[in-house]
């Protein structure tokens, strides 16, 4: 049932708007490192939203003591930028959403223009109309509607545009150690249209395997550093199969593996015809929610020291590990948490089917807000995941308009209105 004051703000959601402003947002390059231009871009244009703004430079040795803080991308600067409107009498809501997005990669692989939204057939393409640009541009414009609807919230509705979230969430952290909490959250990740209340963890490991060199024509008076590596990524294919055979979470059945373990890179030797005296990959360890994270990283170093002490050459000339960049804990929160049951209230109402409830794979900013900005959060945004960090990435132009609507109504149920 939606009353006449959600209906007004509801009619108010500017969809040509929301669909402009997103190719703003896709123009800036905002990779990590050269995010403040889209942020000013945004600070600026939030008051015309009914948004008063704070606006702050990142203090990156202050963040850096922090136990939760991670990056894999230096930076030299960066801006916090947090919009706000409503009275504070009623429950505050935060809705968080991050503007850095990943290389674009080789331009030929790309049909459109990677730096403008282009819609076509339902589908609006560019790097970050899906991770997570649109999600943040439908939070910005439920905002506006209950502004340009002239509906006064009871309680506080922030909006939290943060960087550095796909190298370890500095942005986000920067925004709770500035004091913003609230209530509750949601972040418009690429759900699916889902309602995640849980996200697994993620966790970036490096492994230097050694070898011995030696004239590729006398192959065999070396070691080589890459029949080393074999052995260890065989135990780590192992280790995950057995930790994932026991998972009964029913918030992420529906994945094949639940929790995977990703070898994404492997640099090794240096001339083409030596036996290669070092190799190192890296890669991610996905980390069950609940799981003790401490835990889980001595389990995956034992089980790489149980896999060299195997090898006659590893057991001598052990590999060395270390634990580096992204390092995103897993959180959750109850599925009948105020907030889960507001946002699934919103999202029936505006579509008529019952959501769904999933936990998301990947590791996000999630993860802060619960485990360090005690405010309880959940993920509900636009597109698939599964288009995001590749070429022609987009979302689909319904899941906008479904997200901006449901978070319209989110706020203003979840916050109260003025009578």
């Amino acid at each position: 049932m939606i009353s006449p004051i959600e209906q007004k703000v509801l009619d108010a959601i500017d969809l040509p708007g929301l669909l402009a402003f997103l190719d703003q947002m896709v123009a800036y390059p905002s990779l990590g490192g050269n995010e403040s231009p889209i942020q000013r871009f945004l600070a600026e244009q939030m008051p015309a939203m009914g948004l008063t703004v704070d606006v702050w430079q990142l203090d990156f040795a202050a963040l850096r003591q922090h136990p939760a803080f991670s990056i894999e991308i230096e930076r030299t600067e960066g801006l916090g930028v947090v919009g706000q409107m409503g009275q504070g009498d009623g429950r505050s809501l935060i809705f968080n959403g991050h503007i850095d997005v990943v290389p674009m990669g080789d331009p030929a692989n790309w049909h459109y223009p990677p730096w403008r939204a282009t819609l076509d057939e339902g589908k609006v393409y560019g790097r970050g109309a899906l991770d997570m640009k649109g999600g943040l541009c439908c939070g910005l414009f439920a905002a506006k509607a209950i502004h340009d609807a002239g509906v006064q919230l009871k309680g506080k509705l922030l909006i939290e545009s943060v960087i550095g979230e796909e190298d370890g969430g500095v942005g986000t952290l920067a925004t709770i150690l500035r004091g913003y909490q609230a209530d509750a959250a949601v972040i418009m990740e690429p759900t699916q249209l889902m309602i995640a209340p849980a996200q697994a963890g993620a966790l970036n490991f490096r492994i230097t395997v050694p070898g011995h060199s030696a004239h590729g024509a006398l192959r065999s008076e070396g070691v080589s550093a890459i029949e080393k590596f074999i052995p260890l990524y065989q135990a780590i294919m192992t280790f995950e199969a057995q930790r994932n055979a026991g998972v009964s979470d029913p918030l992420f059945a529906a994945y094949p593996i639940p929790y995977p373990i990703c070898v994404g890179t492997l640099q090794a030797g240096n001339w083409a015809s030596t036996v290669a005296e070092s190799l190192t990959f890296e890669g991610r360890f996905g980390v069950a929610v609940g799981e003790d994270v401490t835990a889980a990283r001595r389990a995956f170093e034992a089980m790489i020291q149980q896999a060299a002490q195997a090898d006659p050459w590893l057991r001598q000339h052990p590999p060395v590990m270390s634990w580096w960049g992204g390092q995103f804990e897993p959180a959750s929160i109850p599925a009948d948490h105020a907030i889960v049951t507001t946002v699934g209230s919103a999202f029936t109402a505006i579509t008529g089917s019952a959501p769904t409830l999933q936990g998301m794979p990947y590791g996000a900013d999630m993860r802060l807000l619960v485990n360090n900005g005690a405010t309880p959060t959940l993920m509900f945004g636009p597109g698939d995941v599964r288009k995001a960090h590749q070429p022609d990435e987009y979302v689909p132009l319904h899941d906008l308009e479904v997200t901006a609507r449901t978070l319209a109504l989110t706020a203003l149920r979840f916050c109260g209105v003025v009578e």
